[in-house]
């Protein structure tokens, strides 16, 4: 009977082939196998093309992935000593974690193309930047199956972050967005909208769009007074030549 060893090997390999082969290979490796191993292995899911060229990263170009990992480890703690009002460089940590994930996805890249695949650069972005920030990994390095999406609240689930005093009230720390300004201070801090906040800002937007609407109403106004005097200054400079005319 193959190890347990001997089957974590065969399924690594699996991985690190080609993503067409990982079928044909699965199913050849089933044929090895009998009972529970052979049921384990049948059970294992090709990977999406961009989970693939994630894993590919892993397999062929470890230190970039460990690179990323330690700096996704290195930012989470800083989210986390910031929430807990603790001293942390989360800039430093958060411009560090970004140059990572842009190696890992420039490196996904090349290794897919030579291989004849083209994975999404957001879809790598967005699937290093959730692995690299989990608490703990979605599956195991290199067998990665599926696209990922940045985590919520549940990534600093058991955090405590430091009570706000009235000093401190109205300053809150940025939160992450994610397209372009998706690498932000703060990336796995994922809050849902404040309804009365929503509500405050909608409002203060009305307020501002209707001032505007005012002084440009005012604005128009005062325009056409000044070109009604004009009219009317031009229109008496014109009697008074009249009146001078007729009067020599």
């Amino acid at each position: 009977m193959t190890s347990p060893r001997g089957d974590d090997d065969q399924i690594d390999e699996l991985y690190r082939r080609p993503l067409g082969e990982f079928t044909a290979a699965r199913n050849a490796l089933v044929k090895t196998l009998r009972g529970a191993d052979a049921s384990r292995i049948r059970k294992l899911v090709k990977p999406s093309v961009v989970a693939w060229a994630v894993n590919q990263v892993y397999w062929h170009a470890r230190k970039i992935y460990d690179h990323l990992i330690k700096s996704g480890e290195r930012l989470r703690k800083a989210q986390i000593a910031a929430l807990e009002g603790k001293k942390a460089d989360v800039r430093d940590a958060s411009d560090a974690h970004r140059r990572a994930i842009a190696d890992a996805v420039k490196e996904a890249q090349r290794l897919a193309s030579a291989a004849g695949s083209q994975p999404g650069a957001d879809a790598l972005m967005r699937t290093f930047e959730a692995l690299s920030l989990a608490h703990e990994p979605p599956e195991p390095p290199g067998r990665l199956t599926k696209e990922l999406q940045p985590a919520g609240f549940e990534a600093l689930t058991g955090v405590t972050p430091k009570p706000v005093g009235p000093a401190e009230a109205g300053h809150h720390p940025p939160v992450g967005a994610a397209k372009a300004g998706r690498y932000s201070d703060v990336r796995s801090v994922r809050l849902q909208p404040d309804p009365a906040e929503e509500r405050r800002k909608a409002a203060e937007e009305k307020k501002r769009a209707a001032e505007a609407k005012k002084r440009d109403a005012a604005i128009k106004k005062a325009e056409a007074a000044v070109e009604r005097a004009k009219k009317q200054m031009l229109a008496a400079q014109e009697v008074l030549k009249r009146t001078r005319e007729q009067s020599s």
